[in-house]
């Protein structure tokens, strides 16, 4: 696998040598790394940058003073945070159950200690994967509303029309327009919507939701 440089693990572990284990064991596999002492440092952090751009994964240690790894897993689900940020949990034998848990509730996995650094290599770097896949989803899904947003009102009419596989005259029929007409403003559509042909259009629609 290539190495990946964009983006970014963040450990969030109370115990600085298995921070240090961590970063240590992701610089000799070419993953950049951030380390936290707690909880309330990762969060203050993420308040403190604007939304997260570039592909990255939590490995989160489950018992912390302060805010838990629970805790802390539960406000980044609410915030909505998960989708971009798979969370691999770090746990003890007696946390594996409380870490299954919060795999069926949406974390990404969870590895016991001592864990395989192979393993756990591995899992972060299909975690990475699917956050620049989930990233990439919502960078086309935020293009799409821009071009939907250059449409006008008419050209929204005649897209619908298009999309429904109407024909252009039964188009023109419905909206009361000459075939002309609406040849002219099936072409900007097609322009402004970056595609070529109906079809094109309906799973460009389609793959948004």
């Amino acid at each position: 696998m290539e190495p990946i440089t964009n983006a970014t693990v963040y450990i969030v572990d109370d115990d600085a040598s298995v921070r240090e284990a961590l970063a240590w064991l992701l610089r000799s596999r070419r993953l950049p790394s951030e380390s936290y002492d707690s909880a309330e440092a990762f969060d203050a952090m993420l308040q403190s940058r604007p939304a997260q751009r570039q592909p990255c994964c939590l490995l989160l240690d489950v018992r912390m003073p302060g805010m838990s790894g629970l805790a802390l897993f539960d406000l980044l689900a609410a915030r909505g945070d998960l989708a971009t940020m798979p969370v691999i949990f770090l746990t003890g034998h007696a946390d594996v159950p409380t870490a299954v848990d919060t795999v069926k509730r949406g974390a990404f996995d969870f590895c016991e200690k001592p864990f395989s650094d192979n393993a756990l290599v591995d899992r972060i770097e299909q975690a990475l994967a699917q956050s620049t896949e989930r990233l990439n989803q919502l960078r086309a899904r935020s293009g799409l509303q821009v071009r939907l947003g250059e449409l006008t009102d008419r050209e929204r009419d005649v897209m619908d029309l298009v999309v429904a596989g109407l024909p252009n005259k039964l188009i023109a029929d419905q909206l009361d327009i000459s075939v002309r007409t609406v040849e002219v403003h099936r072409s900007r559509v097609f322009d402004k919507m970056q595609v070529k042909s109906a079809v094109e259009l309906a799973n460009l629609l389609r793959g948004a939701g």
